[in-house]
């Protein structure tokens, strides 16, 4: 038996699975967001924990006998957030999230004090990623950041409560800016530069090797046996990508999570930082990949269902299904309701909702919301391909995986097969469950880490393809019409 757990922006999923890699049992605990101030976006590592506490003890009360049986566990979490921590290991201030905009002046600033962190990091400096938020909390928060004593990401903070260690991997800190991504190794020279010191950083190890063992009282709570080893796990987008066998170069994943991705494996590091492609390190040794990341996915599905006052997402889609692809008003949306990244990097973009009237309905609003973030993978797949990325197959993960309609629109608009896999919609915490498995039994990772059985396949309708087509051309020129009022507003 071997968990894996996930720490997300909007809850924490664990996932119990057996020695034949089937789900036993899962548990879901939610999360909030604090927006404290415009551009802001935080959480308290407290609740983490807590809610980490909460699925384990679902797990347990359903099936204590699969989980004493336990032999490793796998961490996955949402990547870029800055916990701080003193001397102590107390906690300094809530967490800067991956969404959190503010460290925009910061970025220009680390770019500055290192003209060459693009070759070393692969990637621009991003206000989402950590690095810069470290020069905004020495700027704003000089007395929190004078206390600071290690900077950890959120699941290794979980990691620190499980096993009492400060490790991370590699698949996470390549999100760091603080990470030589081709050498697999912290950059001295970029560390220096947010006025940090080597010690602040966790010890790196390979998503797929332990990465600490439960600590005795932890052990005793959850009901796992003691020592159970915990892999060092991987970022979100890897250990989705470690679940439905994203491993191999060619193979690539969407995850329709609150983010959107588009995750292409690769062998070898491939950057390329003008378009706003991210260039990581896998979670297994010797492998990276390529991500466009789209800041706002499924969460503009839930952001629509709320203003249109529908009673769920499914009951909207359901909606958006029944008025048909011929369905009149449609008007186009802008899904940059947290900023942007790829290909933007534009942390000021916002939603636009345009070419709405008298007649707009709520199905309306809702097909729009569905081309809209299709329109955005389109943009990032561009970019990939720009990269060199080879993409030959495609796979769909994530909440957002449950929408046979958005499908069709995303095989449409980008021209390509999708495929969706039994247990897809788990994404992240079955990864890491995987990974908890390698970390434990020394396997080879393309053993383990085979594509889960095809549930469905999703090709491209060409008269569909044909009218999203003319939409997204006037999509592209919508927002470079109004990304100057972004900054201005």
């Amino acid at each position: 038996m071997f968990i894996g757990i996930d720490l997300g922006t909007s809850g924490v999923k664990a996932v119990l699975v057996d020695d034949d890699q089937q789900i036993v049992a899962q548990a879901t605990e939610g999360l909030d967001v604090a927006a404290p101030q415009p551009l802001w976006s935080e959480q308290d590592p407290a609740d983490w924990w807590q809610a980490c506490n909460g699925v384990m003890a679902t797990l347990r009360a359903g099936h204590a006998k699969e989980v004493g049986a336990v032999r490793g566990i796998g961490l996955s979490g949402q990547m870029h957030g800055a916990t701080l921590l003193d001397q102590d290991d107390r906690v300094l201030r809530p967490c800067i999230l991956w969404n959190d905009g503010r460290s925009g002046p910061q970025c220009e600033e680390l770019e500055r004090r290192v003209p060459n962190s693009r070759s070393i990091t692969g990637n621009l400096a991003m206000p989402g990623f950590t690095a810069p938020k470290l020069l905004w909390v020495a700027a704003h928060e000089p007395d929190v950041f004078a206390q600071v004593a290690k900077v950890l990401l959120p699941k290794d903070y979980i990691r620190l409560r499980m096993a009492g260690a400060y490790i991370s991997e590699m698949s996470d800190s390549a999100g760091t800016l603080w990470l030589d991504v081709e050498k697999r190794g912290w950059s001295d020279e970029m560390i220096a530069a947010t006025e940090l010191k080597p010690s602040a950083m966790p010890e790196l190890v390979e998503g797929s090797e332990p990465g600490g063992t439960l600590l005795a009282e932890v052990a005793a709570e959850w009901g796992v046996p003691e020592g159970t080893v915990v892999a060092g796990g991987a970022g979100d987008n890897a250990a989705g990508a470690a679940g439905v066998g994203t491993v191999v170069p060619g193979r690539s994943f969407l995850s329709l999570g609150t983010s959107g991705v588009y995750f292409v494996a690769g062998d070898k590091y491939a950057p390329n930082p003008e378009r706003a492609v991210h260039a990581f390190c896998h979670c297994f040794p010797n492998t990276w990949h390529q991500m466009s990341v789209h800041l706002s996915a499924a969460s503009c599905l839930s952001w629509a269902t709320q203003l249109t006052g529908s009673a769920s997402e499914a009951g909207l889609l359901s909606q958006v299904e029944q008025a048909g692809d011929e369905a009149p008003g449609v008007p186009l949306f802008l899904p940059y309701l947290t900023g942007e990244r790829t290909p933007h990097n534009n942390p000021h973009a916002q939603g636009v909702l345009f070419g709405m009237g008298n007649a707009t309905t709520a199905p309306a609003i809702g097909r729009a919301v569905l081309e809209g973030v299709a329109f955005a993978f389109a943009d990032g797949q561009d970019a990939l391909l720009e990269a060199g990325a080879r993409i030959d197959t495609v796979s769909v993960i994530g909440g957002g995986a449950r929408s046979p309609l958005w499908g069709r629109i995303l095989a449409s608009v980008l021209g390509r097969q999708l495929t969706y896999h039994e247990g897809g919609e788990v994404g992240p915490a079955y990864g890491a469950a995987r990974l908890g498995r390698l970390a434990a039994t020394g396997e080879a990772p393309a053993g383990v880490c085979t594509q889960p059985p095809v549930k469905a396949v999703v090709d491209p309708d060409q008269t569909l393809a044909e009218a999203l087509q003319a939409k997204l051309d006037r999509w592209r020129d919508l927002y470079r019409r109004v990304e100057p009022a972004f900054q201005e507003s």
